[in-house]
């Protein structure tokens, strides 16, 4: 995916870095633009504007280890990977971890994952 894009998700990030790093390992992103504020990133499915916060919001937030899951935000993202046991070991090496049980959507299975900030995401796999 070169230039803009048509479409995509931004997430705001409080360690623009190591936010990067993870989706980028977690679902094979790579990186189309990268400065202090914003690293753009981008597999052949979407593209992620990862956006760090204002300093004065950042410095209102704090993240444990491991984050505490931000289970009450209105959106979601889904990606599908080859692999849920794969998926959820590169989020737990990269500081972020699963929640709740897998189950099955149709011609899928589905995972609930979380960041190394505690947003969620799911990921999902073709059914056996």
């Amino acid at each position: 995916m070169s230039g803009p894009a048509r479409a995509g998700a931004l997430i705001y990030a409080k360690a623009l870095d190591t936010l990067s790093q993870f989706y980028q390992q977690l679902l094979g992103m790579q990186v189309l633009h990268a400065d202090a504020m914003h690293h753009v990133i981008a597999s052949p499915d979407l593209q992620l504007l990862l956006h760090a916060m204002p300093p004065h919001i950042a410095a209102t937030i704090t993240i444990t280890t491991p984050p505490a899951i931000r289970d009450e935000q209105a959106i979601k993202l889904f990606f599908t990977v080859p692999s849920l046991s794969a998926a959820e070991a590169t989020a737990v090496a990269l500081g972020g971890g699963a929640v709740g049980a897998d189950y099955e959507g149709p011609g899928f299975t589905v995972r609930n994952l979380f960041d190394p900030e505690g947003n969620i995401l799911q990921v999902r796999a073709a059914a056996p």
